[in-house]
Order: C-alpha cells, then structure tokens, then sequence
C-alpha cells in the first residue's frame, strides 16, 4: 500500500484507539465521523484485508461469532502519522440528499414533500447531537468538528427551507 486512502486512514486512526473488530470500526466510524465522513461496512470490509497485506494492522484476538479483531502494528502508526501531516487535498462533497434533490423533479409532489420532511427531521436531529456533543467535548479539536457538524446541519436546514412547497 503505497499511499493511504482516507478510510483507510480513518481506520488506522480508530485502531490508535484499541484493537477493533470490524463491526465496531463500522460503528466506531459513524459515531466519530458520521457528520463528516462516510464509511460503510463493505469500505471496512475490503480495506481490512489490504491494511494487513500492506502489514499496517495484524489480526487479533478471535471475538465471539467469528468476529476477528485487528490491531495496529509499528508501521501502521508510522503510516497513519505520514497520513495526517501530509497535504490533505481537495474535500468531496458525496450528499445522498442532495442528490436526490437534483433529481427530485422525477419525483411526485408528495414524494418530493415526504423526503424534504424527512431529512429535515433527520438533520435537525443530527444538528442538536452535534450541539450537544460540542459542549461537552474538552478537546478543542473534537469540539471543533462537533460545531463543524452543527454548522453543516444547520446549512443543509436551511437548503431544505429553501425548497418550495407547492
């Protein structure tokens, strides 16, 4: 593995944390970065095998239904340091939202209306668990991300209101 892709630095970077198996870096995942950054359970799945060809994790202890712990090695942590002090690059936008609502016009009135409905529940509650978990977050990194997922939230409310009813 020559260079790291960002999921799988996201998950050399939930390793630092622990050995974890792949169900708990998927949910570890959403927990941590899910405002921001989406990983699914196959990304987690296809990267595992190449992180420990690549020698950055090893397996670890065999967990309860055949769930398979891994753990960071030596050249993982040194990977994973490259990683964050290199260039970070261009962001992408990928808003399963907002690309329903570019095609929103293939939609009828009343599922147009369902999903605004729907994802301004969704969004307003991402936005107070953002809220919330900024304010008791200690770290000014940490609290800083929870504000970012906060501010997002709140934009994607506002793009939500902007949408006609009729």
């Amino acid at each position: 593995m020559s260079e790291l892709n960002a999921t799988a630095a996201a998950l050399l970077g939930l390793l630092h944390e622990g050995p974890q198996t792949g169900g708990q870096l998927v949910a570890a995942a959403r927990d941590r970065f899910g405002s921001f950054f989406s990983v699914t359970r196959s990304q987690v799945y296809r990267e595992l095998p190449a992180l420990a060809s690549a020698g950055l994790v090893r397996l670890g202890k065999q967990g309860p239904r055949s769930s398979q712990q891994y753990v960071i090695t030596a050249a993982g942590k040194k990977a994973f340091k490259m990683w964050l002090g290199g260039d970070p690059g261009p962001d992408h936008l990928r808003s399963p939202l907002i690309l329903r609502l570019v095609h929103a016009s293939a939609l009828t009135a009343k599922q147009r209306a369902a999903l605004v409905d729907s994802a301004k529940k969704s969004y307003a509650d991402e936005a107070e668990a953002a809220r919330t978990a900024a304010k008791s977050s200690e770290d000014p990194y940490t609290k800083a991300v929870h504000e970012f997922g906060a501010a997002r939230a709140r934009a994607v409310l506002k793009l939500l209101d902007s949408i006609p009813t009729a």
